[in-house]
Formats: structure tokens, sequence, C-alpha cells
């Protein structure tokens, strides 16, 4: 049940995307660009600030860091306020953070801009997949869901390399510049097309704390950070795996890049489609999909043409997002907000989780596409906890929403 009401009728367009659903997106695309554009622009950043680029690299988990700390602590102190108006501020700090980033003399300025930028990143997709979702009709809202998080995965397609160029070509710091534009856009956008709601006054700190108290949230954070973490733990080394064993040259990668982000876009539909169909299922299907993805990309990545098949499959495994967000609200009672947000906390755990062990495999001397089998195992653990919490949702009887 939503804590908020909104004031203003919606009617989402049949088939299509809505101005509000819109106004949600292109903040998401410029979150999305904002996250990613980085990783292509760290020589550039190493030499203007005269550091090594594994040290530039420390940006990126300034920034991951933010996301982690920020989706809760905005979640709960925001819960009395209208979603509406966190909307614009969460914009209005991710705007302050590029810019501030755009202007940052030194490293370690530039280091805590970055952490200032990924404060709103979880609490903004939070939120905004809360409002998307209670602008629809019940059995849609994954759909209302997937077309808002479309931003993000639109932002790996064309976002992230475009703003990529323009840093090479104008210096990293346009990079910034320009998201920090794109958060100025979205705050004319959200003011002009999401409806204005009213905060339930019922809403407080303490019953949005309250989601932590369920198992079933904790069940869900765990599907996501363990069994999504595979997708990353794969996506982290694919350059050297397309190089190295698919024979793939240099100067092909941006294309395979951009067939990820396309896999992505097209996971992102389907799997919120699936997920209005039947939630559960839904999750249960993208999670066993992603285990057979990562064991042929294990198996297959020697062949040219297979990888390209391969990297947009790994892409696709985005279609567990929608149903996760989903099944976060159905499970969080009271205390969505929260929830909802964490989710993206989750997600960057299983960025940092998959890199991290895929690395490890790596070292230990198992090759570049060992990552795949690193990703399989992270998608069982996924299916059993997922079995886990589906098996908790019989016990407790039909009066239980499983979806």
């Amino acid at each position: 049940m939503s804590d908020h009401v909104i004031s203003s009728t919606v009617t989402p367009r049949r088939g299509g995307m809505s101005a509000a659903e819109l106004a949600l997106a292109v903040g998401g695309f410029g979150i999305g660009t904002g996250e990613f554009a980085i990783m292509g622009l760290l020589p550039q950043v190493a030499d203007d600030l005269a550091i090594s680029v594994p040290s530039a690299g420390i940006v990126i988990s300034a920034y991951a860091l933010g996301v982690v700390v920020g989706a809760p602590l905005i979640a709960v102190l925001a819960s009395r306020y209208s979603r509406q108006r966190v909307l614009l501020l969460l914009m209005a700090l991710f705007a302050l953070g590029n810019f501030a980033s755009t202007l940052a003399p030194s490293f370690d300025l530039l280091v805590g801009a970055r952490f200032l930028a990924g404060l709103p990143h979880g609490a903004y997709f939070g939120v905004a997949s809360l409002v998307a979702a209670g602008m629809v009709a019940p059995h849609q809202r994954a759909r209302a869901i997937g077309r808002v998080m479309l931003g993000l995965t639109v932002a790996t397609l064309v976002g992230t390399p475009l703003v990529a160029w323009f840093g090479q070509a104008l210096g990293w710091r346009t990079a910034f510049a320009i998201v920090g534009g794109i958060s100025l856009v979205t705050m004319g956008l959200i003011s002009l097309h999401v409806p204005k709601d009213r905060a339930n006054p019922a809403a407080t700190p303490l019953r949005e704390l309250s989601a932590l108290g369920k198992t079933q949230v904790w069940l869900t954070l765990a599907i996501c950070s363990i069994g999504c973490g595979g997708m990353f733990a794969v996506f982290s080394y694919i350059t050297p795996a397309l190089t190295e064993v698919a024979g793939i040259p240099l100067s092909g990668v941006p294309l395979m890049l951009t067939l990820f982000g396309a896999g992505m876009i097209l996971g992102n539909i389907v799997g919120s489609r699936l997920a209005d169909w039947s939630l559960l299922k839904a999750i249960g299907l993208a999670l066993v999909f992603n285990l057979a993805t990562f064991v042929l990309f294990a198996l297959t990545m020697d062949s040219p043409w297979i990888a390209v098949v391969n990297v947009v499959m790994v892409g696709g495994g985005f279609a567990v997002v929608p149903g996760i967000q989903t099944r976060l609200m159905d499970v969080s009672g009271d205390a969505q907000t929260l929830a909802a947000a964490l989710m993206h906390s989750a997600f960057n755990l299983a960025n940092a989780l998959g890199a991290w062990l895929g690395g490890l495999s790596i070292a230990a001397g198992y090759g570049w596409t060992s990552t795949g089998m690193v990703g399989a195992v992270m998608a069982v653990f996924g299916i059993v906890i997922f079995l886990l919490s589906v098996s908790l949702d019989r016990k407790k009887g039909p009066g239980v929403r499983a979806g």
C-alpha cells in the first residue's frame, strides 16, 4: 500500500511511456551515464591530476560507496516528504556532485565529489520506481518500473560512449558537466510532469527501518547482490576475454560493448513484461537464464561469432532487475521507500562482489573466461536463495502476496 497520495490523475499511454515515466527515465539516463562514463576516462583523469591509473580508479569506488551509504540513509530521512519533492532534491544533489567533479582542483576533492554524486543514486531509483508503480494498475507495475529503468540501460548503449567521447575530445571534466546538465533538465521535467503528491504523516524513519526486520526483504536483497553478481564478474573483464580468447580486435570492443547495452535494454523489456505476467516465475526464469548464459560464456568464447551472442546474453541478464524491484515492494509492507532504495545498494554490492571474485579467478590462473564459471556459481547461489524465499512464502499460506 502506498504511503503517498497522488493529487492529480495520471493516465498512462496504452503500450507506451507516459510523460512522467519519461521524466524519471531521463534522470536514470543521467545517473547511468555519470556512473559508467568515467570508466573510459581514467587515463585522462590520471594524466591531468598526476596520479596512476589504478589510483584514479578510486573515484569509481568512491561513487559506489556513496550509493551504498546514501540509498538507505536518504530513504529513511526522506520518509516524511512528498516523493516529487524528494526526487527534485535528489537530482539537485546529483547535479551538485557532478558540477563539483567538473571543478575539483585536486584528486582528493574529486574523490569527495564522486562520493557526493553517488549518494542520491539508489534513493532516486527507489523513489522513482515507487512513483511509476503507483501511477499504473497493479498488473502493470513491473512494466512501469522497467520503463524508468530504461533510462539506465539506454545510458550503457548511448549515453556512456557519447559522453566518454566528448570527455576524450574536450577533457574529462566536460563529461561531468554534461551529466550535471542532464540532471538540471531532469529537474525541469519532474517539475512539469511528475504529479505533486502529499506525504503521509504516518510515514516515519522508524517505520521505514522496519523493513530491516523482514526476512523476505533480506532474502530478496541477497538474490540481487549474489544472483546478479555474475553479470559484473563477466563484464568487468570482458575486454581481455574478447581480445585474448575470442580473437576480436581491440577496435571491435566498442561495438561489443554496444551490444552488451542492447542486451540490457532487451532484458529490461522482456523481464518487466514477464514480471507482470508472473513475478516469481519471472525472477526464477531470469536466474536460470543467467546460469545458462555464464556457462556458455565460459565454454564457447573461443568463437568470435558465438562471442557476439554471449555478450548480448550477458547484458540480457538485467531481466531479473524489474522483478526483484517489484518483489521488494511486495515484501516490505509499509517500508517501501527504504526497501526500494536498498535494491540499488544491493546491485552495487553485486558489482563489487562479482568483479572481486572474477579477479580472484583470473589471478589464480584459470583464464579470462573463468569469470563465466564464477558467474554461474553466483547464479546457483542466487537460485538457492530464491527457492528459500518462495518456500517461506508457501509456509505462510495464501495470505502472503507472492507475486
